[in-house]
């Protein structure tokens, strides 16, 4: 019982909240917003569930988070990732200041990996205003697109479907207009599209601005494209268009696919049929919805279940050797850093993991027992030096 304390519960895929009586009093009713859902009951009253942007907006007035906060939790992040062997990642929360944070971190000299970061694309235009083009910062820390939100979650039941359902957060002719003021200030786009028609209005909005965009080689990404229809699977290799996914998604949300989407599954978490299709395939996790751990989400694509359950729609696993892409040489395409990071190779930064054993040359039931070793990152150990015992 949370009694007078004003309360607030978010969803693990943070897409809704719950509130009790006490917070839901703090916003003196003034809870609808375009692109959100507010519950109510069979009086009209809201039952405290917001969803969506409802939800996030709810969060960013009363949930008050100093930026020393973000600090001190993202320095134990760091760390935390560096023992996992992550040495960089694609920071998506750019609307809670992430740059600044990281920033400080940097200065601080406790930033111990490579940060590709993103700006909310309602920024772009100040972006603009001081000629800052995608690429801003120095080697540890840059500032490198732009995100936006098509439609909702899985989980909160608002992601966009063909068949009407979800919630819609941006529109097809919305995107246009956002990839178009991206590509004028020289800015490529990530946009989140969970549903089919979500990653169909994604995928329209991309194919009727290429003209643009194409000659600049923007590289820009739908992030998770979970829920693809049949006839747009194809269309993320025609038009160029990376595929942001996180393999652990779908051995966790398998039982929410098969309760929810039993008439779509066939284009559900569809790694294999897209990387077939000759779509370019980069692995994240999604953090904190799921584990910053490359190691478990590697396993996740080839295994294709987290339990002790027969794999999950199994001819959709990918091979360990893609999987491994998936996770380095990939995400360093979409940053533009293709030709120094990545790949084992001289004149590359010195950017690697020592495991305990290869995992391409074990049996994959074995891939769960991999474990990091030490992680190195431009040439200095960032996770347990040798020697080693």
């Amino acid at each position: 019982m949370t009694g007078q304390t004003p309360t607030i519960l978010i969803s693990k895929d943070y897409h809704s909240v719950w509130l009790n009586s006490s917070a839901l009093a703090a916003a003196h009713g003034d809870l609808e917003v375009a692109g959100g859902v507010v519950e109510r009951d069979e009086r009209g009253e809201p039952t405290g569930v917001l969803r969506e942007e409802a939800a996030w907006r709810f969060r960013d007035r009363y949930v008050l988070t100093t930026q020393d906060e973000w600090v001190e939790a993202s320095r134990l992040g760091v760390k935390l990732a560096n023992s996992r062997g992550v040495g960089a990642i694609h920071d998506k929360d750019g609307w809670l200041g992430a740059p600044g944070i990281f920033q400080r971190l940097r200065e601080e000299g406790s930033l111990s990996l490579r940060v590709w970061s993103s700006i909310p694309h309602e920024l772009v235009g100040h972006a603009r205003e001081l000629s800052l083009r995608s690429g801003f910062g120095d080697e540890l820390l840059r500032v490198g697109y732009l995100k936006c939100f098509m439609d909702g979650t899985l989980g909160s039941q608002t992601a966009l479907l063909t068949d009407g359902s979800g919630v819609r957060i941006t529109g097809r002719e919305e995107l246009e207009e956002i990839v178009r003021r991206g590509t004028e200030a020289g800015w490529p786009i990530a946009v989140h599209a969970i549903g089919d028609q979500a990653n169909r209005d994604a995928l329209d909005a991309f194919e009727a601005t290429k003209k643009l965009w194409q000659p600049l080689g923007l590289r820009h990404r739908v992030e998770h494209a979970q829920c693809l229809a049949s006839e747009d699977l194809p269309r993320f290799a025609q038009l160029g268009i990376a595929c942001s996914v996180q393999f652990s998604h779908a051995p966790s949300d398998r039982d929410l696919a098969d309760r929810l989407w039993p008439e779509r599954l066939g284009g559900a978490y569809a790694f294999r049929s897209l990387w077939a299709s000759g779509a370019l395939i980069a692995n994240g996790s999604d953090a904190p919805v799921e584990e910053l751990d490359p190691l478990a989400g590697i396993a996740a694509a080839v295994l294709r279940t987290i339990d002790d359950r027969p794999a999950w729609r199994p001819e959709e696993r990918l091979s360990v050797q893609q999987a491994l892409e998936a996770a380095t040489v990939n995400p360093a395409w979409l940053s533009g850093d293709e030709r120094r990071r990545g790949r084992l190779l001289p004149g590359y930064l010195a950017d690697l993991v020592v495991l305990d054993r290869d995992p391409v040359a074990r049996e994959p039931e074995e891939l769960r027992e991999v474990q990091v070793v030490a992680t190195m990152v431009g040439g200095r150990w960032v996770h347990n030096p040798p020697p080693w015992d």
